[in-house]
């Protein structure tokens, strides 16, 4: 089992985490989100999903990882400006539905991936779940 308090070295983190409510957050700093998915496949760590917050205005979206590690939650944020973020599909399997479910629920395009037929309904369209300011 790895101590928390030096989770952030083993994944190649600048700084250590803090636990909040259940979940112990870790910074991925400079590091992409490729690389800590590369680092927590390489620890044994399980992913679980992903959680898409669309931010206020024009500041992007922050997407949440979620990962089990011995029992205890761990959260990754990354925020992103933009509508695109790697895909993780190739490296970690698990993520393929929740990514599928975040890209046609907020229209953002996970790169490096191929998306198969919508999983909602034949009259909803990508991005249904944005704010109607954001949809213009």
């Amino acid at each position: 089992m790895i101590a928390l308090e030096t989770l952030h070295q083993k994944l190649g983190l600048a700084e250590p985490g803090a636990e909040s409510r259940g979940v112990f957050w870790l910074n991925p700093g400079d590091k992409s989100l490729r690389e800590v998915t590369q680092a927590m496949n390489e620890i044994g760590a399980r992913f679980i999903t992903i959680t898409a917050y669309q931010l206020p205005g024009d500041e992007g979206f922050r997407l949440e990882y979620h990962w089990d590690l011995d029992g205890c939650l761990l959260g990754l944020p990354f925020q992103i400006t933009g509508k695109s973020i790697d895909s993780i599909f190739d490296i970690c399997e698990a993520a393929d539905w929740i990514e599928r479910e975040i890209h046609e629920e907020y229209a953002i395009d996970f790169a490096g991936r191929q998306y198969e037929p919508l999983l909602l309904r034949a009259t909803d369209t990508i991005g249904v779940n944005l704010r109607e300011e954001v949809k213009k």
